[in-house]
């Protein structure tokens, strides 16, 4: 039987995006959702800069998030980062580093923020487990707001001088984040794309601003491609970058056989979430938890896969304790928002394709699911 939930779900991405009491980055993510059709998030679990970034070229159109394995990455760096970056950018989607924090404040902040993956620089989102208690989501969230605010105070600081550095970009972002993140904003090369590459100057900085503003201020409704003449192209021009915000996921269920997040801890976690609700944007979950009156968390779910044409119905395993399920059960069934796949296409011959076919799974069965409230 399906599970008890509220009638967020029911819903359209676009209403649910205009609802309040939402994460801004949750937001911008159900319009990115709408405007491209896609609920699919396709697990990076490569090896290597060149692996990660043709893989985000491949599938990039038809996705909204990618999610990253940053300490897999045997030669992770500043190459990475831009050039993840770039192509977000250009393919329009977003970055999920699955970090799966799960320490106490303090060491969680730097794991955060600073060493060689700096995750705060470049991920939108990334996720925690809520065992070592619930300080753990107030530290990120404090190192987080922290990190951006000092990035843009310095931004400010810099158009009040009015006077273009002849240094390059990178020594002029050599200043310390917070007192928590030592080397969040070192390397601009480490944040959000349309912050590279830019000479510093005072036309360069006031630019930057700009977009800060604009993408903290509430986003448009887009107007979905099938309900007029707009294309998605324009739709999608149109809905803008993203917020220069951050957004956490709760681990409240896995995928895998026998593991243990299951009751009073999902439970907790949900009870979690409610309390910061601006950075909390969601779960990793087998189902939808939005089962009271302002619940509007968005559910992503790992272990989806489509068995190969002519195998359907075969049950689904890797021999290793993970467990998948189809789109349909995961989305029409069970409520969840979006779907993550990994090697269902990681490892196709033609991973353009596979992703396609994904992504026309997972979006059939939200329509399916919005159908039935008619």
């Amino acid at each position: 039987m399906p599970p008890r939930r509220h009638p967020t779900v029911s819903l359209s991405y676009e209403e649910r995006a205009s609802l309040p009491n939402i994460s801004p980055v949750a937001a911008f993510l159900l319009r990115l959702i709408s405007t491209k059709h896609t609920n699919l998030c396709v697990s990076a679990d490569v090896t290597s800069t060149t692996e990660l970034l043709q893989l985000a070229e491949e599938v990039g159109d038809s996705i909204c998030l990618l999610k990253t394995h940053a300490d897999i990455i045997q030669d992770f760096g500043d190459r990475t980062i831009k050039g993840l970056g770039d192509v977000a950018k250009r393919r329009k989607f977003l970055v999920f580093e699955d970090r799966k924090f799960g320490d106490i404040g303090s060491t969680v902040q730097k794991q955060y923020t600073a060493g060689p993956l700096g995750i705060v620089k470049w991920a939108a989102i990334t996720n925690a487990h809520i065992f070592p208690g619930p300080a753990i989501v107030t530290a990120l969230e404090q190192a987080a707001k922290s990190a951006i605010a000092a990035y843009n105070t310095r931004v400010e600081t810099e158009i009040s001088a009015g006077t273009p550095q002849p240094s390059s970009a990178s020594e002029s972002d050599d200043e310390d984040s917070s007192p928590d993140a030592s080397d969040a904003d070192d390397d601009p090369t480490a944040w959000p794309a349309e912050r590279q590459g830019r000479k510093p100057s005072v036309v360069s900085v006031s630019t930057t601003i700009s977009t800060k503003t604009e993408a903290i201020s509430p986003q448009p409704t887009p107007r979905s491609p099938d309900l007029g003449t707009e294309s998605m192209e324009a739709a999608l021009e149109r809905l803008g970058p993203p917020p220069f915000l951050r957004a956490l996921l709760l681990l409240a269920e896995m995928s895998s056989e026998g593991n243990l997040l299951t009751g009073a801890y999902t439970e907790q976690c949900v009870a979690i979430a409610r309390q910061h609700r601006d950075f909390v944007m969601g779960f990793i979950a087998q189902r939808s938890l939005n089962v009271e009156k302002g619940d509007n968390f968005i559910t992503m779910t790992p272990g989806v896969s489509l068995p190969p044409p002519g195998q359907e119905g075969k049950k689904m395993g890797d021999g290793l304790g993970q467990q998948y399920n189809t789109p349909r059960k995961v989305v029409l069934e069970m409520g969840c928002d979006v779907i993550i796949v990994g090697r269902g296409i990681l490892n196709a011959p033609d991973r353009r394709r596979a992703a396609e076919r994904y992504r026309k799974e997972g979006w059939a069965a939200y329509e399916e699911r919005i159908r039935a409230r008619r």
